[in-house]
């Protein structure tokens, strides 16, 4: 008999500390993480960034969860971020959505997701692009969670304080889920 695995999303705005957090919250649990795909595939580039290559990354995101399920044997992952992030930014650099990533939407739930605040300061980094609109996609998340009909919780805090947030926030998403 194969288990469902439970998948729970770090996801939010830039310099919110998703990495971060989505790994101490792997080893603070135990369990599998799937990291962004994204972030490896952007450090590569070598021209602006292409529809296609949102596309690209799509297919990345999905394959490594995938790739990372089948080889789990927690109850559940933490995922640093979805290809939610991917529809985000495709919409936000090109006005549009690929596809494939639309259709997705439906076919790939998470089953709890920790939307991290825009409370930490900025940190710059060569991968990030929007230092002044933390706000609207902070806005943008919460549009794009609740057309999906997601659980989600926003995570706010600075340093143990964020982390002990996210704690508490699974905790109480893992004991409702076991009733």
């Amino acid at each position: 008999m194969n288990k469902q695995i439970k998948k729970i999303a770090i996801v939010g705005p830039e310099s919110t500390g998703k990495s971060t957090m989505s790994l101490q919250l792997a080893k603070y649990y135990n369990v599998s993480w799937v990291p962004e795909y994204a972030r490896y595939y952007c450090a590569n580039l070598t021209e602006p960034c292409t529809l296609q290559d949102e596309t690209n990354m799509f297919h990345g995101q999905v394959a490594l969860e995938d790739s990372v399920l089948s080889m789990t044997e927690s109850d559940f992952v933490i995922c640093d971020t979805t290809f939610v992030t991917v529809k985000i930014w495709s919409d936000a650099f090109f006005g549009e959505t690929p596809q494939v990533v639309l259709d997705a939407l439906t076919q790939y739930s998470y089953d709890f997701y920790l939307l991290l605040d825009i409370d930490l300061p900025w940190q710059d980094d060569p991968l990030r692009d929007f230092p002044t609109q933390r706000e609207h996609f902070m806005q943008v998340w919460h549009q794009e969670l609740q057309a999906l009909n997601a659980n989600y919780k926003v995570i706010g805090g600075l340093g143990e304080a964020r982390l002990n947030n996210a704690v508490a926030a699974i905790d109480d998403f893992l004991l409702d889920t076991a009733k």
